[in-house]
């Protein structure tokens, strides 16, 4: 399981990219309301910027930012150990914030991440081969930080999208229309409305205008 003990099965930069980017293809598909969406995708959020986030509407979101420099990914579970409101007053847990490359200032300093509200946070500059965090020293618990929860999605298959949204959905879901798009195949009529029948391509243009699907 990915989590910020083990970020061995994170994709790269390149590949994590074009799946937010997926997830956000295939909620705007699934959930046309923006509101009901768990992920969206901003393609345009800022000069050479990108910004994928998740939502899950209880209060857990993460906020992952590419830039030409690398990624960096902000994770918040409001129920974790390691929330800042274990603390009186609250604080991020130390060291998750402490080492973040300074190429990355400006996310820590951006008013929609709401940098206080932080479990977690892992980073990747263009010069490292593999994700990075701080160091730490965790709470003695399964999921101290909420990570392997939130970051599970990013795990490259498939199946676990549909299973998350079956649930969420309560319904079935096409499993190969969910592996076209995360293989960021073309979106068709027939593609859409194989996810949701009361939409066409039209309806979800302004959406894969603003994710940039496909990548």
């Amino acid at each position: 399981m990915i989590s910020t003990r083990d970020l061995a099965m994170l994709p790269d930069i390149g590949c994590l990219h074009l799946l937010t980017q997926s997830l956000a293809m295939l909620d705007a598909i699934l959930c046309p309301e923006w509101e009901s969406r768990y992920y969206s995708f901003n393609a345009k959020w800022g000069a050479e910027q990108m910004m994928a986030t998740m939502r899950n509407g209880s209060g857990d979101t993460f906020f992952l930012l590419f830039q030409p420099t690398g990624a960096i990914l902000k994770g918040f579970a409001h129920e974790a150990p390691m929330s800042p409101y274990t603390f009186a007053p609250p604080r991020v847990w130390p060291g998750v914030l402490e080492t973040i490359p300074s190429v990355f200032a400006s996310f820590l300093t951006e008013p929609a991440i709401v940098v206080e509200e932080t479990t977690f946070c892992i980073w990747c500059t263009c010069h490292d081969t593999q994700w990075q965090r701080g160091t730490i020293q965790f709470p003695d618990h399964p999921d101290p930080d909420g990570s392997e929860a939130l970051l599970a999605i990013l795990d490259g298959n498939p199946r676990t999208y549909q299973a998350n949204a079956e649930e969420y959905n309560e319904g079935s879901v096409n499993l190969d229309a969910v592996i076209q798009i995360y293989n960021q195949q073309p979106l068709t009529n027939a593609l859409v409305g194989a996810l949701n029948s009361d939409l066409s391509l039209a309806d979800v243009s302004r959406d894969r205008e603003e994710i940039g699907y496909p990548g």
